[in-house]
């Protein structure tokens, strides 16, 4: 017969005790319990004390990196900065609904014109396309990816280049551009974003640019002051926006701005940045002076979120640099997950108004 050692002994002294201690409890519960005990043994394992003090690594989610937005997966495409028109003969323009991210930028004769950032959703057609301004490297080159434009002074289409943006010009010959018929020149423009796309092959997702909350409850600005519309007075536009209990809704001169193929333009977020602008020396082919928008540096801001109103300070250290948003005490800026419209205006001749 083979030799019992102590250590077999003690293992089937435990396995023992841990029957005997199930059987008791299962007497205590009495017939009218309806818990069920399990007991596994495993009488060659070791087993060590439990950490009282570990706590689970949070699960973080996948989002697009321009919205926030929760996602399966990222699409491996770069963004793509479109100069879109805005003047009467320009609207309603078309694709402009899907952007992440817009921004709203003053030019010649005190007209707004829109640089608008495309990622998580890429319309089939955008336009009109029109020409690129001083300030578009500086909203840009923090995206990366593609900068689709029509013209522009061989001076500023240098400036956006240097910033290492995959340039694609209407007037430079690039494939995708079209003209339509339904509108006159210079209005009609048009693009072909599968054949922009192809351009930036292999060229991957940008990184997050604005600083998003989990959930939109937890946006900063909602522990601000109630805020239902914001209207802004440029030189020669007036976009506003009203809260509608579920999104901000855009109007152009009190009519509401839409798309052709999208409906009413709306905004989870709307960010007003007050800026410096400089006369650059340059003039358009009608003799008004060229002004740039000083995106460097730093301001004062409004964020607007959920129908409430936080005021914040803008900074970006160089041209290439992610804008920050940040509260008086320091704090970075939650956005909402979802599209940002961000207005860039002028400290002088330009105004805010928030209700």
């Amino acid at each position: 017969m083979a030799r019992t050692t102590s250590t077999a002994r003690t293992r089937r002294a435990t396995l023992a005790a841990a029957v005997a201690t199930v059987a008791l409890l299962a007497g205590c519960a009495g017939p009218s319990s309806n818990k069920t005990i399990f007991v596994t043994v495993t009488p060659d394992a070791t087993v060590a004390p439990a950490d009282k003090g570990a706590v689970p690594e949070p699960t973080v989610p996948v989002t697009w990196p321009l919205t926030g937005v929760a996602t399966d997966e990222v699409a491996e495409r770069p963004a793509m900065s479109v100069k879109i028109e805005n003047s009467r003969e320009a609207r309603p323009q078309t694709g402009l609904g899907d952007a992440d991210v817009v921004f709203e930028e003053m030019v010649e004769g005190g007209i707004t014109r829109f640089n608008a950032v495309f990622h998580s959703s890429v319309p089939a057609t955008l336009g009109p396309i029109r020409s690129l301004r001083p300030m578009d490297a500086a909203i840009s080159a923090p995206f990366g990816g593609l900068f689709v434009f029509s013209g522009g002074q061989a001076r500023f289409v240098n400036q956006v280049a240097a910033t290492g943006l995959t340039m694609l010009s209407h007037d430079g010959g690039d494939a995708g551009f079209y003209r339509t018929s339904d509108r006159v020149a210079p209005h009609n423009v048009y693009g072909d974003t599968e054949t922009f796309l192809r351009a930036g092959a292999g060229e991957g997702p940008p990184e997050q640019q604005f600083r998003f909350a989990r959930t939109p409850e937890q946006a900063t600005a909602l522990d601000g002051e109630p805020a239902r519309s914001v209207a802004i007075a440029f030189p020669a536009a007036d976009p506003s926006w009203s809260w509608d209990g579920d999104v901000w809704q855009r109007s152009e001169t009190g009519q509401p701005a839409t798309t052709t193929d999208g409906g009413r333009i709306t905004a989870v977020n709307v960010v007003v940045l007050r800026v410096q602008v400089r006369d650059t020396g340059a003039h358009d082919p009608g003799g008004n002076p060229v002004p740039e928008t000083v995106l460097t540096g730093s301001g004062s801001a409004i964020v607007l979120t959920g129908g409430h109103q936080v005021e914040a300070t803008w900074s970006k250290s160089e041209v290439g640099s992610v804008l920050e948003l940040t509260t008086a005490d320091d704090a970075p800026v939650l956005l909402a997950p979802g599209n940002t419209w961000v207005e860039l205006v002028p400290v002088s001749g330009s105004s805010v108004s928030v209700s």
